[in-house]
């Protein structure tokens, strides 16, 4: 019953002509699992939509962003891009050719399980540019074998992952020979590459920002979440428990490090679980809270982004694509999404046939955490942040001597620069 009135709800508010035979093409960077699951989806649209079909297409992250950009810019753009909000705002930046979504959810009858900040993490420069589709959770995974291998147990604490990295280096838990395995798998690369695990680290420790609180004022040498940056710097630099070339890494080639059986510790996203259970390291993996360091504050598994459909506004059928994109908010799609991504964003879903990681992610026990999405809210953010990027660059290539003196010489060079950009971009 549902099904078809949301179906002919959705066909009613956003279809001004028949439909004849279409296909709509969905560009995304969720690999297989992605692909298969908006096949599904499409399978379930089709049945109220005669005709039309779903041709999803996965590009590696960096030639989605290049692909999306070009297409857009030059009205060769496919019916709808599917990605994290922060990469969505990219595109939107680069093109000002991203659709207002805020039609399309007011005329879907049931989205009231979307929270405020769900709405607000879509939004971007006035305009909704996402429909939400699935709530991004990341939790911090260490390999169940290399822990009985060594006697340890998951880590609670930063000195408990930290002496656990270093005793899985020296141990050699996988029997590859000392130096070829390491205590943590990061990535440090591009600006979002760094922060993105400096924001894991902060805000699974409890603390509510990174680099700026929503105001724009800069954080980083305050005591704790000081204390948080000094260790994350120290463990690509100076305790040397990653491959020494993971200044280079994106998340490419830290899934490299995973998968290829390499590394103690390492990020587990909720979209990651289904295959890790079946295939690469094959269930060898415990998940849980990110490290504790402060007696004060509660760990927790971070709630890091949120990804979502878009619509370009010279889709080749944009009416169809939004009646779609509106689609993957309904049950049917929702499932799909939490069975085959591990993760949704609707309440009403069934649990059942949920490996014991994936119902871990779906009915959390742990604390959680939300990432505070300054990109949403700061305009001038992403420039910011990349400057902070080449700074702690410096300090990972080259090890400060006082690492506290560096930090507070670097948030006088970020308070400055925030100034500059205020005044700039208002």
């Amino acid at each position: 019953m549902f099904k078809r009135l949301f179906g002919a709800a959705i066909a009613a508010t956003l279809l001004a002509a028949p439909v004849q035979a279409q296909q709509l093409a969905i560009w995304h960077d969720l690999g297989d699992n992605g692909t298969k699951w908006l096949n599904e989806v499409g399978a379930e649209f089709a049945k109220d939509h005669p005709g039309v079909s779903i041709r999803p297409i996965s590009y590696p992250t960096d030639q989605w962003f290049g692909r999306a950009i070009g297409a857009l810019n030059t009205n060769t753009a496919p019916d709808l891009l599917f990605n994290n909000y922060e990469r969505v705002i990219r595109v939107a930046t680069q093109t000002g050719k991203i659709s207002d979504m805020r039609p399309v959810l007011a005329a879907i009858p049931d989205h009231g399980f979307l929270t405020e900040d769900d709405l607000r993490v879509a939004t971007f420069d006035g305009k909704m540019i996402i429909l939400p589709v699935q709530r991004v959770q990341m939790a911090f995974g260490v390999r169940k074998s290399w822990l009985e291998k060594t006697g340890g147990q998951f880590p609670q604490t930063w000195d408990d992952a930290r002496r656990l990295a270093e005793a899985f280096q020296a141990g050699d838990p996988e029997g590859t020979g000392k130096g070829t395995v390491f205590g943590f798998a990061l990535e440090a690369a591009k600006p979002r590459d760094l922060v993105h695990m400096l924001d894991l680290f902060t805000f699974g420790a409890g603390l509510r920002h990174t680099l700026v609180d929503p105001d724009g004022n800069v954080v980083i040498d305050e005591p704790q979440h000081a204390r948080v940056l000094a260790e994350v710097l120290k463990t690509y630099g100076a305790y040397k428990l990653v491959p020494p070339d993971t200044i280079n890494y994106s998340f490419n080639e830290m899934y490299q490090v995973i998968e290829g059986g390499r590394t103690g510790m390492f990020r587990v996203g909720d979209w990651n679980v289904a295959k890790w259970d079946s295939q690469a390291i094959k269930g060898d993996f415990l998940v849980g809270p990110w490290p504790r360091f402060f007696p004060d504050k509660q760990n927790a598994v971070v709630i890091g982004g949120m990804r979502g459909v878009a619509v370009p506004v010279n889709a080749p059928n944009k009416p169809l694509a939004d009646a779609f994109a509106a689609f993957l908010l309904g049950k049917p799609a929702q499932q799909a999404s939490l069975r085959i991504m591990g993760s949704a964003v609707r309440p009403d879903l069934d649990m059942a046939g949920l490996s014991e990681r994936q119902r871990m992610f779906a009915q959390p026990k742990w604390a959680l955490i939300a990432y505070d999405f300054p990109e949403s809210t700061l305009p001038w953010y992403p420039e910011l942040e990349a400057a902070f990027h080449r700074k702690l660059l410096t300090a990972i290539a080259t090890p400060p001597a006082d690492m506290d003196a560096f930090i507070k010489e670097t948030a006088a060079e970020m308070r400055a620069l925030v100034k500059q950009l205020q005044a700039r971009k208002g």
